[in-house]
């Protein structure tokens, strides 16, 4: 399965992740593919959001002011209080600024709605992963709901036949293979994800043979953590692997010499062909 260059939360590396303004301007780089995060506010919109609680290394508030900390939860703020944040420009010293000092502000960028993003670009193929956090079941909406929610919002824009759902929380993509076999699933993983808690089953010999037993038809794992023996034991059990966050030249040609089926990445301008 060809799944191409993705461009990370938009292009993170170089415009605000996850905003429209950012996919647009990514689209505009030529980027046809992206991978995303969605959650979901008090009143139950879908919204493109990475971290459960609004982030203080890119959230100003309507004062203009950055944040102290940790906001407050996606799922505790109505959606018409969540645009009163600005996301459109990285909190200059903070962590996220250091990693990438390339980044292109577009002041007044909100965080969008899942539909908002579908719509600006209908042509586009997106790889949504529906963010959910086992250990803290009270940051998010449990698995189901906000996978229903996810699936609502996709088949009012008619996608279907250009997403791909992914979670770390594999309980997200079993709800979604009982209730709808035709969305294509991707199966993250890290290292620190592979246990109990994020699978909900015993391990298996590998990661590979567990996604394998899910159904697939993607593995989406840290390219870090990649080994091509496990590239190669993937393509034998059918699937189809999407590394995450390679964002270096060198590693980008390497896993494609390895013949992965597709990068995720925060810099998909400086990809070689897929």
């Amino acid at each position: 399965m060809h799944l191409g260059m993705q461009g990370h939360r938009g292009a993170r590396a170089l415009f605000p992740e996850n905003t429209l303004e950012g996919f647009v301007a990514a689209a505009a780089l030529g980027v046809t593919a992206f991978e995303l995060d969605v959650g979901m506010t008090a009143d139950g919109v879908v919204v493109v959001h990475h971290d459960p609680a609004l982030n203080p290394d890119i959230a100003r508030d309507a004062a203009g002011a950055w944040l102290d900390g940790p906001g407050p939860f996606i799922r505790t703020l109505r959606f018409a209080t969540l645009q009163t944040f600005d996301v459109g420009r990285l909190r200059p010293g903070s962590p996220t600024a250091r990693l990438f000092p390339d980044q292109a502000p577009r002041d007044g960028a909100r965080i969008p709605t899942l539909a908002a993003v579908l719509a600006a670009l209908p042509e586009a193929r997106f790889t949504i992963e529906v963010k959910t956090d086992p250990p803290h079941p009270e940051a998010t909406a449990s698995p189901a709901e906000l996978a229903e929610a996810t699936l609502s919002v996709i088949d009012a824009a008619d996608a279907a036949g250009r997403v791909v759902v992914e979670a770390f929380d594999w309980r997200v993509q079993r709800h979604v293979r009982r209730t709808r076999p035709d969305i294509r699933l991707a199966w993250l993983t890290r290292p620190e994800t592979v246990s109990r808690l994020w699978w909900d089953v015993d391990p298996l010999p590998s990661v590979a043979a567990g996604v394998a037993r899910e159904g697939g038809p993607i593995w989406a794992p840290f390219h870090a953590a990649l080994t091509e023996d496990d590239v190669r034991e993937a393509h034998a059990l059918g699937l189809s692997v999407l590394p995450w966050t390679v964002n270096e030249p060198k590693d980008m040609r390497r896993l494609i010499a390895w013949g992965v089926d597709g990068l995720i990445s925060d810099r998909p301008d400086l990809a070689p062909g897929l």
